[in-house]
């Protein structure tokens, strides 16, 4: 008999898993009881993200999914309770390590966008919201994209209203070896952001603020085919917002940061599928 074609599910779940084991050791600890390894908590986490959903939906539909957990040597599935002490446990560092593996699955060209978009803090209605007059408080992520494969290099997470040009260094000095071009857009019109891209041997295409003639001009004279390729970050944005959920689920700020690195690790491996 023919062996049945995988599916971009599975496909998904082999990378994840993949990458996983390159990441983490398989237990937490020597104390671990042994009965799930850390790659198949982080290959779960992810399947949550990217369907959207909840542990328990998620866990009611691998049921029916043998070929899913026989990819992650299930043989039996962690209750719910299960995964959200790992989703606790597994803390941001080891996110940012899947991230920069996921990298490295795309190709990259240092063509690099920086750019900001909110996501709902509270999956409330807007009919609900506008009824009651309430006002939904967003979280500010900030995403640097390479612009060949729209891959996600990094990204920072705040729930005040940091100016951009008060993020953008962070992200510049922790991703130098990974950009030769910087495309912003206004909100990064700032001295420094050029001066210290220069430092970092980047060439800053960044928009001025036109106060004066002069500004208009250095907008005039920058290359119109480069800095276009800044429209790949909004794309991100939106894709992310589509296929992960504009609102994050969880109610701490520390985990709602998790879960959007976690949904830019998903976007990663889903592009390079």
């Amino acid at each position: 008999m023919q062996a049945l074609p995988k599916s971009q599910l599975l496909r998904f779940v082999e990378q994840a898993y993949h990458l996983a084991r390159r990441a983490v050791a398989r237990y937490s600890s020597k104390f671990s009881k042994r009965r799930y390894t850390l790659h198949q908590h982080i290959v779960l986490l992810c399947l949550k993200v990217r369907k959207n959903t909840t542990y328990r939906t998620l866990l009611d539909e691998l049921i029916e999914m043998p070929r899913i957990r026989s990819a992650l040597d299930l043989e039996e599935l962690p209750s719910p309770s299960t995964l959200c002490k790992a989703f606790n446990r597994l803390d941001m560092a080891v996110w940012r390590v899947l991230l920069n593996l996921s990298i490295t699955l795309l190709p990259t060209n240092g063509v690099v966008g920086i750019d900001a978009s909110g996501f709902d803090r509270s999956h409330a209605s807007k009919h609900y919201t506008k009824r009651t007059k309430l006002t939904i408080q967003q979280l500010k992520v900030t995403l640097l994209v390479d612009t060949r494969a729209n891959a996600i290099i990094d990204l920072h997470v705040t729930t005040t209203r940091k100016h951009d040009s008060k993020i953008a260094p962070s992200l510049i000095k922790r991703n130098t070896g990974k950009m030769a071009i910087l495309l912003g857009d206004k909100g990064y019109d700032d001295q420094k952001i050029r001066a210290l891209a220069r430092e970092e041997n980047l060439r800053p295409l960044i928009k001025h603020r036109e106060f004066s003639s002069l500004h208009k001009a250095w907008n005039a004279r920058l290359d119109d085919d480069l800095y276009g390729q800044r429209s790949q970050n909004e794309t991100v944005n939106s894709r992310l917002k589509r296929k992960y959920g504009a609102f994050v689920r969880s109610q701490q700020w520390w985990k709602q940061f998790r879960e959007l690195t976690i949904a830019c690790f998903t976007h990663n491996i889903d592009r390079s599928l």
